[in-house]
């Protein structure tokens, strides 16, 4: 697949240190490589969450598998099927990024830099998955952008693009200035809205608008994840490995 740069204001994605999160490979799972039923908030990979409210359960794995030149994934494994998805209900993956490293987006100013997620994901379950960044600051602001897993048991490597929010400063701190949540299931109190590229105001309806998927489904479901990049510009450069050290 060919990428290429499309905007040169503010994009740079030949550079170094261009991957503004950490561990997107999963390459360090510290806390262990399996987690059962892990709890609601629980890390399991290094910066990575586990979020969850239904009936069902899940163990969330480090698996020696990826794309071409990826060791590694996160592998959620659905082991109780929750068939119906309740109007409150949801599961997703979710990634924080502290705050004071996310300044050179300069949210809040006329110069708000457009940042642009890629990763690989594989799964049995074909459809189309929600994408939600999340602004923690500012009363939580919210872009949710969608993708759509199109063959079965394959990676494919996906790329979204977020406008830059001018309105909405993230602070210069040791809090989470963003969150980018992978949903996996949700009930329709999250989907019955509209969502968007531009960040707006949390709204319950525009969470996940656009999420067609209950991979909660049956217990032979997975969804594998990898290769996780967010950078500045509009357009998605190769994957930045980094040593396990960094």
């Amino acid at each position: 697949m060919s990428l290429i740069k499309v905007k040169s204001r503010g994009t740079d994605n030949v550079s170094s240190r261009r991957n503004l999160l950490v561990n997107g490979a999963m390459n360090v799972s510290q806390r262990g490589t399996s987690f059962a039923s892990p709890a609601h908030a629980a890390i399991t990979l290094d910066q990575f969450r586990n979020g969850k409210s239904h009936d069902g359960a899940i163990t969330i794995t480090q698996d020696s598998s990826g794309p071409s030149g990826f060791a590694n994934s996160l592998k959620v494994d659905v082991t109780t099927a929750d068939t119906s998805i309740a109007a409150s209900q949801y599961q997703h993956i979710w990634h924080r990024i502290e705050a004071q490293n996310l300044q050179q987006l300069a949210f809040g100013t006329s110069d708000a830099q457009n940042v642009t997620l890629s990763f690989y994901v594989k799964s049995n379950k074909t459809g189309t998955y929600a994408v939600v960044l999340g602004q923690n600051d500012n009363s939580f602001k919210q872009a949710t952008l969608t993708y759509t897993i199109n063959s079965a048991d394959t990676w494919e490597r996906k790329s979204l693009t977020f406008n830059g929010d001018t309105s909405g400063v993230i602070n210069d701190d040791n809090g989470v200035g963003l969150e980018i949540n992978f949903i996996l299931a949700i009930g329709s109190n999250y989907t019955s809205g509209s969502g968007g590229a531009s960040f707006a105001t949390y709204a319950d309806a525009n969470y996940a608008a656009g999420h067609a998927v209950n991979l909660l489904d049956n217990t032979s479901n997975e969804w594998f994840l990898t290769g996780v990049q967010l950078e500045v510009g509009d357009s998605a450069s190769d994957f930045e490995h980094r040593s396990f050290g960094e």
